[in-house]
């Protein structure tokens, strides 16, 4: 069957969907420890409620919110190349992705309101149990829709400047995704001053917010048709065979290695920028929208530059300048109230500093996977483009999981509260030692990468497309 490339149209059709999952992502990300560990200043002014313990009661050292992140991922690692390896083996006349997409869509989006939904209002072991319940159900609907739709991002990009297209317009929809799942710090607020509660003034927002993410991930899956761009022959590997594949390839294992530090970074950064602005800024929390959206903006501002940079300078080059720009708007972080500057300046810094390194790590580390999929495919002749995504969706939700467990183990440090307390909230000097950590990070995956063989990989690529005789 002869197939098309897709349009710039078609491309951004397809970029819709990721603003869909990246609002439902951004809740959990943003939310999931604000809901579950309010500030003090929430408990005490606006009667945020406790359901379950916050205090380091898991060997003194863990939250129960830290546990439970910790069997999601558990959970994960079966789960990931069970639904990749389902993907790429599908038959169905339909495409191997898009079905897939379509039939998690919805679950995917409901579930996401519910992990919020605790029944018993008070601090109750019913509650442990119905977060972990929605917060697995949670991760393996959203690796149902987004393995196979990053699958489609190499099967989609034909071409070296396709791919940097989608992947340049992917990006900005997951960051405006992500700045979109920032609203409630605007209306919550609002819907309480018409004495809606403090749980159910976010979960009026979250209802809303899931049900534009749903619409948008909808769309991609009933306005492009997968067979008309794309042709592949199902694999044949069983999960184990085409996860053991996939980790054999070493310059992907490099590229996974670094990809899970730039997650931790760019987690304990969503997760981290409330309790920043509340606790060490001490701003109103509406000022956690207006930086994440000033950032967004101006990120945006960079990114038709990425793509002609890549040209010049390669993608390993400038994930690593990323990596970098990012630790140092950690150090920023970190000195908030050693230096005596107001909140709000450390908070335009941190905005400014971090917009550049936030294009360069939301639009090429895509591309690289894609790349690493395709030189895959060249040399062994088996297209496992779904485990690939697969193990990068694994490797961003493992970041992710990471860092919300450091946060919330992290966080409460150098307080003067009793760190088993069931009413423990975040502290300056647990913050300050967050961003540290942040740092550390960001530089682990600078050095990763600095070891992947760019050269190698797009060298086999180019060769291919030249014996085809295809234009790059």
């Amino acid at each position: 069957m002869k197939t098309r490339r897709l349009t710039k149209k078609e491309m951004r059709i397809f970029a819709v969907g990721q603003l869909g999952w990246s609002i439902l992502g951004g809740i959990i990300n943003t939310w999931l420890v604000t809901f579950y560990l309010p500030t003090k200043e929430a408990v005490e002014n606006e009667q945020a409620p406790f359901y379950v313990p916050t205090g380091l009661i898991i060997f003194g050292v863990l939250t129960i919110l830290g546990l439970i992140t910790f069997i999601c991922r558990i959970f994960d690692a079966v789960t990931d190349p069970l639904i990749a390896t389902l993907s790429d083996r599908s038959k169905n006349p339909k495409g191997r992705r898009i079905p897939f997409m379509r039939i998690a869509a919805v679950p995917f989006a409901v579930i996401t309101v519910l992990v919020f939904c605790a029944p018993v209002q008070k601090i109750s072991g019913i509650n442990i149990a119905w977060v972990l319940v929605f917060l697995i159900l949670f991760y393996l609907f959203m690796t149902m829709y987004c393995t196979p739709y990053n699958a489609l991002i190499s099967e989609f990009g034909k071409t070296q400047d396709d791919r940097m297209y989608i992947s340049t317009a992917i990006s900005l929809t997951f960051f405006f995704g992500t700045l979109i799942a920032y609203l409630p710090f605007l209306f919550a607020g609002m819907l309480r001053g018409m004495n809606i509660s403090y749980s159910w003034s976010y979960r009026i927002l979250f209802i809303v917010l899931a049900v534009i993410a749903l619409i948008c991930m909808l769309i991609p899956t009933f306005k492009l048709n997968e067979k008309e761009f794309v042709d592949t022959k199902p694999s044949e590997s069983n999960a184990l065979k085409s996860l053991g594949a996939t980790f054999r390839n070493k310059d992907f294992l490099k590229f996974s290695a670094s990809d899970i530090a730039y997650w931790i970074g760019l987690t304990l950064f969503q997760t981290g920028l409330p309790f920043f602005v509340k606790v060490s800024m001490k701003l109103d929390e509406g000022f956690t929208l207006y930086f994440m959206g000033a950032m967004t903006v101006l990120s945006a501002c960079f990114y038709p530059f990425v793509s002609k940079m890549v040209k010049k300078h390669g993608k390993k080059k400038l994930v690593i300048i990323g990596f970098l720009g990012l630790a140092l708007a950690y150090v920023i972080t970190a000195l908030i109230g050693v230096i005596p500057l107001p909140g709000v300046v450390f908070g335009v810094l941190i905005v400014i500093i971090a917009a550049f390194p936030m294009a360069l790590l939301g639009i090429i580390p895509q591309s690289i996977v894609a790349d690493v999929a395709e030189e895959d495919s060249i040399q062994t002749g088996e297209n496992r483009e779904g485990m690939f995504f697969a193990a990068r969706t694994f490797a961003m939700k493992l970041g992710q999981s990471i860092a919300m467990l450091v946060f919330t183990s992290l966080a409460v440090l150098g307080t003067t509260q009793d760190i088993t307390s069931n009413d423990l909230t975040a502290s300056d000097i647990g913050l300050r030692i967050i961003a540290i950590v942040a740092v550390v990070f960001c530089a682990l995956g600078a050095v990763i990468l600095s070891f992947y063989n760019e050269k190698k990989v797009m060298k086999t690529i180019n060769d291919a497309h030249a014996a085809r005789g295809e234009e790059e």
